[in-house]
């Protein structure tokens, strides 16, 4: 075990004290099926192949809009480059369509690691890494490819899966609605109007309500009684995803997915002091907590199914996963991992997954150090079935100890 982790920290001194590559020797770009890529592999590769899966991109669906069709073969430099540095070949692909992809994504990028076998050879190792949407398809694809991928390491990690994950954007819109009133333009709570755009339409609603007088307050409520933690992603992120994205999920499972049936809204003393400290009244947050609560959803069933199928996950696992997230993300919030760790305990599969954690501060925003140690220990650990430990996220990378608070809601 010392062997190994001294492995590790040797990858950590190298990106430090720099790298005897600086550049890939083999660059390979195409298409397969309708889905741009990227492969790229250094003249002294290791042997591991790192497959990316990237995150959410808007549909080109508005007047003025442009579908980012890009292959990059892993994040954006100097990520990229840091891999290649040490050794890694790397391959990603733009997904054969934008918006919530994820059915795409699984197979577009399962075809690209036939892709790179057919073109470079055979890896030891391949390691699939996503990041936020692309998540999704690295849990989905480690639960059914196990065969394909020897280890995964969702980062900004969708945990709960994406039918919670949605539900908690009925929430937020189930929230300004009691508060402020949901334009009917934007179609209803439950069922977003297909064709809504977030910057001509929603955004100029949000941003008067925000900065009118006591808006600020009455936005903390919706904050609040949805679980979102504070960050820089509220409230204007989280309401592209509640609104113009979901509008477009609608589209692709042919109805609204999401529910509220099983769903109780409610506040801690704590939060409504700190509520009340802000100017609102008891009556006002008894009101608004008892309009969210008389307000049920259904879903479509059909949709709900295309829902579970794109994806929640089972937790059954054959292969290592190490998860990395932030201490502080309001778009995809540090509870998603208290979701997939109950997840995987009703699997029996627990001993399969480490959560690491870092300072930063936002969605996605770590390191190239932090995602290299991420890929580098899960590497480890599916060739050497060494398991890790906090040691191996040591505190002068930015990685911390932290406990997730509870899902919100079942």
């Amino acid at each position: 075990m010392r062997a190994s982790i001294l492995s590790v920290w040797a990858v950590i001194v190298m990106l430090v004290a720099g790298p005897a590559v600086a550049a890939s020797d083999l660059e390979l770009t195409g298409e397969i099926a309708g889905a741009p890529y990227e492969i790229r592999v250094p003249s002294d590769w290791n042997g591991t192949l790192v497959v990316y899966a990237h995150g959410y991109r808007d549909k080109a669906d508005h007047p003025g809009e442009i579908d980012d069709r890009s292959a990059d073969a892993f994040v954006a430099d100097p990520f990229e480059q840091v891999m290649l540095d040490h050794g890694y070949a790397l391959a990603g692909s733009a997904y054969s369509d934008n918006g919530w992809a994820v059915k795409e994504g699984i197979y577009d990028t399962l075809r690209l690691v036939n892709r790179f076998r057919a073109r470079v050879g055979d890896p030891e190792t391949t390691i699939l890494v996503g990041f936020s949407m692309g998540s999704v398809v690295t849990f989905e694809s480690i639960e059914r490819f196990p065969g394909i991928y020897d280890a995964a390491v969702p980062a900004c990690p969708v945990g709960a899966g994406v039918p919670r994950a949605f539900d908690g954007t009925l929430a937020i819109a189930s929230g300004f609605d009691a508060v402020f009133g949901w334009p009917g333009t934007w179609g209803t709570p439950a069922d977003v109007r297909d064709d809504l755009d977030f910057e001509s339409e929603v955004l100029p609603v949000l941003l008067g309500a925000f900065f009118s007088d006591g808006g600020a307050a009455r936005f903390e409520f919706i904050r609040r009684v949805t679980g979102v933690p504070i960050g820089p992603e509220w409230p204007f992120t989280d309401f592209f995803f509640v609104t113009e994205a979901r509008a477009e999920l609608e589209r692709r499972a042919k109805g609204s997915p999401v529910q509220n049936a099983t769903h109780i809204y409610s506040l801690s003393e704590a939060d409504r002091s700190a509520l009340t400290a802000m100017g609102l009244t008891e009556a006002q947050i008894d009101g608004w907590l008892a309009a969210m609560n008389g307000s049920r959803v259904e879903a479509d069933p059909g949709s709900r199914r295309y829902l579970r199928q794109y994806a929640d996950y089972t937790g059954r696992l054959r292969r290592p996963v190490v998860t990395l997230h932030t201490v502080v993300d309001a778009l995809v919030p540090p509870a998603h991992i208290s979701a997939y760790n109950q997840t995987l305990a009703q699997a029996g599969s627990s001993d399969l997954v480490f959560n690491a954690w870092t300072t930063g501060f936002g969605h996605c925003n770590f390191t190239p150090a932090q995602v290299l140690t991420a890929v580098a220990v899960a590497e480890r650990w599916a060739k050497e079935g060494v398991a890790p430990t906090e040691a191996d996220f040591p505190a002068e990378l930015g990685f911390t100890a932290f406990a997730p608070q509870p899902w919100p809601q079942p």
